[in-house]
């Protein structure tokens, strides 16, 4: 912790010494391009260089999904902006290909492809600080989550309403939209973004970092836009975010980010697969719908419940629901009142354990497995109401296969929508904004061997759900397409998306041709580039 605090009384005094120097009217301008920006500072440590002799390249290259483990000719292992832009400068000059690992839960291929030959490691850009220079918080793109949470929650009492795995790397998080136990009450983390460093390539080649706000006579603005989920990986290296909520006023750093409650009530309700009938399974999935319709609005007492419902395979034993609530005794009441409506007409009893704490402890506790030991496949999908009858059915045979033993197998509905959804789908680059459920599906062995059934597995599952729609989520009644920060790269294979709508429709919706001209200005030569990435117009 000592080290952190020299680090930010570091950023501090630099900021403090440009601000003197500038106009008042110039404190939240951008730093123009090929300027590092005034909170930069001397590095902590590094550039460090790591080939596949060294004893740490294993560690670097196995930090996400073990379907994929990298062969890069180096890791660098960097501590500042600047060596970020002389890293990439090397790559390019190399001719190499360059990826970006913050956190490592990628969970296809974009870092550890074989074509990767050079992986710029954010270990070492950790920061989480308050810079006066925009009155905004800085968060380093190699900083977990959990570090984010504890830092700005004992710092100044505030928070990003992000996910619920403290260990994601905020870079790809923020960049793909980031949503959390929070968002139906303070929105997606993109919502509360101000402004983004990136290290781009121009066309000639030459790397520069650029810093791009949300003001609106920023020549820079379309680069902040892209990174307000457009993904990760695809217009160039972020190194730094800032945050200050829209409407914030004022320079009190508590006043400038949402306050979480200060405890809440984490629960864990399971419903046993034993006893439970096919009419009982639908019942579930059904109910837990009809809530997220009928509490979809933002501002209400139910925005502040946050729940999981995770349909498992059989050989799991149970379906489990986990989420959170603001606690107290409305807290509590609300939970009942969820349980029941999400228990009626089951036809078994829930098991429930609850448990009060200090919001703090609960966000650094997180939710479950991080999946870095697991070999992975996972799918998502956005609702714009409950699954309908045929989907559940299609849920319900494939989570019940007698030809499949793996319990490793899931469905998950997350509650959505809230404060979400006041935002304008072109607004942000995220486009999915009157949706009410978010989908994950999940697959996870160990053994290599496997991998083929447990691919198939899942790649049927979701097939059928989308029967409707050529085995895709395609935007409509029902469905509204897919989110970026649980990639699939089947969703532009055309044996699995029959639909004839293109997979960045799927992810991005009307927002696509702008993310492309975006690509285009700040990515001309395609540097940054993966199994999903967005082309330049």
């Amino acid at each position: 912790m000592a080290e952190h605090r020299r680090r930010d009384l570091l950023r501090t005094t630099a900021v403090a010494a440009v601000a003197a120097g500038m106009a008042a009217h110039q404190l939240h301008r951008p730093a123009p391009a090929a300027v590092v920006s005034a909170g930069d500072c001397p590095p902590p440590f590094g550039p460090v260089a790591v080939g596949p002799d060294d004893p740490r390249y294993p560690d670097l290259v196995r930090r996400g999904n073990r379907r994929f483990v990298g062969t890069p000719d180096q890791v660098r292992v960097v501590g500042s902006t600047e060596q970020v832009r002389a890293a990439v400068q090397a790559g390019v000059q190399a001719g190499q290909r360059i990826a970006v690992r913050s956190g490592g839960h990628c969970f296809e291929d974009f870092v550890d492809s074989p074509q990767i030959r050079m992986v710029i490691d954010l270990s070492g850009m950790t920061g989480v600080y308050y810079d006066p220079l925009r009155n905004a918080f800085a968060v380093e793109a190699g900083a977990t989550l959990g570090e984010v949470y504890r830092r700005l929650y004992l710092g100044w009492g505030v928070t990003l309403p992000g996910g619920s795995c403290p260990g994601v790397g905020a870079g790809g998080h923020v960049a793909g939209g980031g949503y959390g136990p929070l968002s139906r009450l303070h929105g997606l983390v993109v919502d509360h973004l101000y402004a983004v460093e990136v290290v781009t390539v121009d066309q000639s080649g030459t790397a520069h970092t650029v810093v791009a706000t949300r003001e609106r006579d920023d020549p820079n603005r379309e680069l902040w836009w892209a990174h307000t989920g457009g993904g990760g990986g695809n217009f160039g290296v972020v190194t730094r975010y800032w945050f200050r909520s829209p409407g914030a006023t004022g320079d009190d750093p508590s006043r400038l980010l949402p306050r979480p409650p200060g405890s809440v009530l984490t629960f864990t309700v399971q419903w046993p697969w034993q006893g439970m009938t096919e009419r009982g399974f639908a019942r579930l999935a059904r109910n837990f719908g009809d809530w997220c319709v009928r509490h979809r609005a933002p501002g209400t007492p139910q925005a502040s419940l946050y729940g999981e419902l995770l349909l498992t395979r059989r050989p799991a034993g149970n379906h489990t629901l986990v989420g959170q609530v603001a606690g107290g005794a409305d807290g509590a009441r609300l939970l009942d009142e969820h349980i029941a409506v999400l228990g009626a007409g089951v036809g078994v009893a829930p098991i429930r354990t609850e448990e009060s704490l200090p919001w703090l402890t609960s966000a650094l506790r997180g939710n479950g497995d991080d999946g870095k030991r697991w070999r992975l496949k996972t799918k998502a999908g956005y609702l714009r109401r409950g699954l309908t009858n045929r989907q559940i059915a299609a849920a319900y045979h494939h989570l019940t296969r007698a030809d499949y033993d793996n319990p490793v197998g899931s469905l998950s509905l997350n509650t959505y929508g809230g404060q979400i959804n006041t935002v304008a789908s072109a607004a942000t680059a995220t486009a999915q904004r009157d949706s009410v459920i978010k989908l994950f599906y999940l697959a996870g062995w160990v053994d290599p061997a496997e991998d083929a059934r447990h691919l198939a597995w899942i790649r049927e599952f979701y097939r059928d759900v989308y029967a409707d729609t050529g085995g895709v989520p395609v935007s409509g009644d029902v469905n509204d397409g897919s989110y970026i920060n649980y990639p699939d790269v089947d969703l532009a294979d055309p044996a699995w998306n029959t639909s004839g709508v293109p997979w960045h429709s799927l992810y991005y919706g009307a927002n696509y041709p702008r993310l492309r001209a975006a690509k285009a200005r700040w990515d001309p030569r395609n540097v940054f580039r993966h199994g999903l990435s967005v082309q330049p117009g």
